[in-house]
């Protein structure tokens, strides 16, 4: 029997038969539905596996104790409580056991500033064709609509992990919403893609500007036209803002709602803040010209703390000397959203694939319009607060950008390792040789293929991975011995990542039963046991985003002991973003680069030495 047209297209996209096309959804969704949900782990293979991951980092009495109190968890509360998740996540209401719970605790109820702990950026490769700002923020506009034409008409295609459609549902977040500081626990509000919210927020010297990229004819604007709006922006705002009301979004977010509230009792404001929130995205225009990569990443990071609107998850940014890059507001988007966003505004441009409409610019175009505000004794006395405590944030931070050119995935591969694993295992020679000691790791392993799936954490550090470092740094260990010890770690790394994406991992399942306790029940054991804070406690987040258009990505430590260390993996080079409380990133840095050459040197001597020609 000849096969139907669906079956037909199912097997020409390679997707398996249990995912199911809904056509009605459009392309971008049209797999959304029969993604499947995020299991519930077996509750003894968790406990397991949390206990294996604490063998790593505990001292023996310790890890007893630990071990007794998840062996009580098992034969007490636990059961129980699994059983709850269990049928919370079989709710035909309830897609993802996690998401509610997870959103509000990790990000919405997160009430530190944005800036630095939560916020995220890349630093885009030059574009050489236009060094001028007006042209480079007008080209990168221009790419952004094509994407978000895309994403606003459904028309997107998934992305797919192993060839596999995984959850779209974040993109909804991206385009005209904003965070809202509120008492508690903040929350997102959304905005119609349509109408006169039509617009481009742009910022100069803490000024805001409406550049409607639709023009009366109901078309988008060109890069000439948008060109010429940015250029009478840059025209305008000769003069900073008196009173820089997006500083106030540098804030702790109580201190901001207090700051909003003051604001919004003028009329003018509230429509002021409207404005600002409901904007497709957010261009700014800084007066900086940042050179070095640790220039660029700091002021893609967090910039002067004027020129910014923190809230917003798209900030496009470029300076005066034409260099460009993006921040990106975390709560409701994970990075692989808007790395592919910025991969296709990058890439686009450089291959010169993007419409870029008429080279002339309309002479009928209006200027854009200034948002402004009305600022009392008391706004005024809030911003200052903010430029203060954000100085003083931004100066406890030190960062440094390693581009290692000694070798990329080319060679990883050559060495018979996954790429992830291999700079992963950098990382933890890296922080050995400093601290002579590994401590917990946090990985990001990604969970996208489940329905509103996000992240689950990868714990790095395993008996393997400091059996490796100790082997690499033994003076008397062979090369043979090294390249076993590195064989087991990256064995060990790459079978807890892939149960972690899997939705098998520990720290997701165990915060999961602790929000089913009961209120007033006494907590159990195993969350009261010191190893579990401890085991939580990221003394290095990393994780990797890699693009050939990037030369650097990252964020912020999550602890004031640790380090964030967000890398890049590209065919022929690594690229680390280093951040730490001031705790020595020159050191980190030294140590990652001799990290990365020793085991360069060890594994190399495992590959075949090329043929002498005669």
């Amino acid at each position: 029997m000849a096969p139907t047209a669906q079956a037909q297209k199912r097997a020409n996209s390679g997707v398996p038969a249990p995912y199911k096309e809904d056509s009605s959804k459009g392309p971008m969704l049209r797999w959304q539905e029969s993604l499947p949900k995020l299991p519930v782990p077996p509750l003894e293979k968790t406990a397991e596996r949390y206990i294996r991951s604490l063998e790593a980092i505990l001292k023996p009495d310790e890890l007893a104790r630990s071990k007794e109190a998840v062996a009580k968890f098992l034969q007490t509360e636990g059961p129980e409580l699994q059983q709850k998740l269990i049928e919370r996540s079989k709710r035909p209401d309830v897609k993802n056991w996690l998401t509610e719970w997870w959103d509000y605790n990790a990000y919405m109820a997160y009430r530190d500033p944005v800036v630095i702990n939560v916020s995220y950026f890349y630093s885009h490769k030059d574009d050489r064709q236009r060094r001028n700002n007006a042209a480079r923020a007008a080209a990168l506009s221009t790419a952004a609509l094509a994407f978000r034409k895309q994403v606003v008409e459904g028309t997107l295609e998934p992305e797919y992990m192993k060839k596999l459609p995984i959850c779209m549902d974040s993109y909804q977040y991206m385009w005209n919403c904003s965070r809202l500081p509120i008492k508690e626990a903040d929350y997102v509000k959304k905005y119609s893609y349509d109408g006169d919210n039509q617009f481009i927020l742009a910022m100069r010297k803490g000024r805001f500007f409406k550049i409607p990229h639709v023009g009366k004819d109901g078309k988008q604007l060109s890069t000439a036209d948008l060109q010429a709006q940015f250029e009478k922006v840059l025209a305008t705002a000769t003069e900073p803002a008196s009173t820089p009301i997006g500083a106030l979004t540098s804030e702790n977010r109580d201190i901001w709602l207090a700051a909003r509230d003051e604001l919004v009792k003028d009329s003018k404001n509230a429509k002021a803040l409207e404005d600002i929130e409901r904007s497709s995205f957010v261009v700014c225009l800084d007066d900086a010209k940042p050179a070095t990569y640790e220039d660029r990443a700091r002021q893609y990071w967090h910039g002067d703390g004027k020129n910014r609107w923190y809230d917003k998850p798209l900030h496009f940014i470029v300076n005066e000397n034409g260099t460009s890059g993006f921040l990106g507001e975390h709560s409701m988007m994970d990075g692989t959203p808007t790395h592919r966003l910025n991969d296709y505004v990058c890439g686009v441009l450089k291959a010169g694939k993007v419409d870029h409409g008429d080279a002339t610019a309309k002479s009928d175009l209006s200027t854009p319009e200034e948002i402004t505000f009305n600022t009392t004794d008391a706004t005024k006395q809030h911003v200052a607060a903010a430029e203060k405590q954000f100085a003083e944030v931004i100066a406890s931070r030190d960062l440094r950008v390693m581009n290692y050119q000694g070798f990329g995935k080319g060679l990883i591969k050559k060495f018979k390792s996954s790429p992830d694993s291999f700079v992963q295992m950098v990382i933890q020679l890296a922080y050995y040789k400093f601290y002579g000691i590994n401590r917990p790791t946090y990985e990001s392993a990604a969970t996208r293929r489940f329905q509103h799936g996000r992240t689950e954490t990868c714990r790095s550090v395993s008996n393997e991975s400091v059996a490796f470092c100790e082997t690499m740094e033994s003076a008397t260990a062979s090369n043979a011995d090294k390249i076993a010890a590195f064989r087991e770690a990256i064995k060990s790394h790459g079978e807890y990542i892939n149960a972690a994406s899997a939705g098998m991992g520990v720290d997701r399942h165990l915060f999961g039963l602790k929000q089913l306790l009961p209120k007033g029940a006494p907590v159990p054991e195993i969350y009261k046991d010191p190893a579990y804070a401890y085991s939580c406690k990221w003394f290095i987040s990393s994780s990797q985003l890699s693009s050939e258009h990037f030369n650097g990505y990252g964020w912020g430590e999550v602890v004031p002991e640790g380090w964030g260390i967000a890398y890049m993996i590209n065919e022929d080079s690594l690229n680390f973003n280093i951040v730490s409380r001031n705790l020595g990133c020159d050191k980190m840095q030294h140590y990652l680069r001799e990290a990365a050459d020793d085991m360069r040197d060890v594994l190399s001597t495992e590959l075949a030495a090329p043929k002498a020609k005669l």
